[in-house]
């Protein structure tokens, strides 16, 4: 009785730990979902607002096209500086001090979109056309600054895929350098397994020599003062 109780227990508690785990895969998906949709809302919409923007700064003449100009340009450089570093700290870690003065400067960038976007709505035109050059001065340090820490990103991964072509083309130099340098050795050592090999085996063609005890004695030389001797005869 006991060890069914204990059977039936721990079936409960594996039946609870699968709906547990369940549960939670859902709510990771429902919240990786969500995060997804605010995605997509927030690009549209700030793709609907930039088209806007553009609209304004090509159409409109006066304070309202130069406001809209203004938002343009600010948001232009912060977005292209962001993806470039958020991008390159991928492969180059010391970027991470580089998007911490992005974070800061991003909240001066955000603070002069909103009054920006405030005084477009201003009908106040006068006051606000006597505002301009200041707002211009705000708007060209945030975005000169922007552009320099994605041009010094974009300068450091330039020097950093060069000097890693530099090395590897280096590397080729010498790998290619030692194939050569093992396909003529190896021809080379073939050559001459191959000269040593026909040294040692007969020429064709020539019958090899009688042993020196089967040889015939060669002819005595004759001298011119000898006289050559007579053939005996049988009778």
């Amino acid at each position: 009785m006991e060890a069914g109780a204990l059977i039936i227990i721990f079936a409960l508690l594996v039946l609870f730990a699968f709906l547990g785990l369940g549960a939670w895969a859902t709510v990771k998906a429902v919240g990786a979902a969500k995060r997804g949709v605010d995605r997509t809302i927030t690009q549209a919409r700030r793709t609907v607002e930039d088209t806007a923007l553009k609209a304004k700064s090509f159409g409109q003449v006066g304070v309202a096209g130069a406001l809209a100009q203004l938002r343009l340009d600010l948001r232009t450089s912060m977005r292209a500086t962001q993806q470039a570093l958020y991008q390159g700290v991928q492969t180059d870690a010391s970027l991470k001090e580089s998007i911490g003065l992005f974070e800061r400067l991003s909240a001066h960038g955000h603070e002069l979109d909103d009054e920006l976007k405030r005084l477009e709505q201003e009908p106040d035109r006068g006051r606000i056309g006597a505002m301009l050059p200041e707002l211009k001065e705000r708007t060209a340090k945030i975005t000169e600054a922007a552009d320099s820490l994605r041009w010094a990103a974009r300068d450091r991964a330039r020097r950093f895929a060069e000097d890693d072509l530099s090395a590897l083309s280096a590397q080729i130099e010498v790998e290619s350098g030692a194939l050569r340098d093992w396909s003529r050795e190896s021809v080379d050592d073939l050559a001459a397994a191959a000269a040593a090999w026909d040294a040692q085996q007969p020429s064709a063609g020539r019958a090899p020599e009688p042993p020196a005890a089967l040889n015939p004695k060669p002819p005595q030389t004759g001298y011119p003062w000898q006289k050559a001797p007579r053939p005996e005869t049988t009778t």
